[in-house]
């Protein structure tokens, strides 16, 4: 077998990360998918799978949309270019996907929350952002009790 046509496990299309947290802690009204600007050793170690999203946002900073304080590890593959783990990254949406995530965090004072960073078929990093509003502790229990019925349900008709 030669070197080539072992698996490298590095992630050519498909999820690198995700925020599992994001859809129990906001509703999410809709979602974009922006591309985001990386240096080289920062994909590197995006597609080995070692991004974290937990704490990471998305906001305006001089008429642009950034992302803040999402965890990139940096690549220890040899490489001597280095880079912020928690640095701020350019996102890239259209026009017209911009100006409607502006106007909805501004007026309707919404949040936007990265859910995912995923390579399309192409092999370019995507991040999947949502719009979203903060869930209050009431919701997150009424969600919590929904989810729970549910698998009781389940295994109850699975079960008869």
């Amino acid at each position: 077998m030669s070197k080539d046509s072992k698996k490298s496990g590095l992630i050519s299309h498909g999820m690198a990360a995700q925020n599992r947290k994001a859809r129990f802690d906001y509703k999410i009204l809709s979602t974009v998918e922006a591309g985001i600007v990386l240096k080289g050793p920062e994909v590197k170690s995006l597609r080995m799978g070692r991004a974290t999203l937990n704490e990471a946002w998305a906001g305006e900073r001089d008429g642009e949309l950034w992302l803040f304080n999402m965890y990139i590890p940096e690549y220890q593959g040899g490489v001597l270019s280095r880079f912020e783990t928690r640095g701020i990254r350019k996102l890239l949406v259209k026009k017209k996907e911009r100006n409607q995530i502006f106007g909805a965090i501004s007026r309707d004072r919404q949040t936007v929350v990265p859910l995912d960073i995923h390579f399309n078929q192409r092999g370019l990093a995507k991040v999947t952002l949502g719009i979203a509003e903060g869930k209050q502790k009431a919701d997150k229990r009424q969600a919590a009790a929904a989810r729970d019925w549910q698998r009781d349900k389940a295994r109850l008709l699975r079960n008869r």
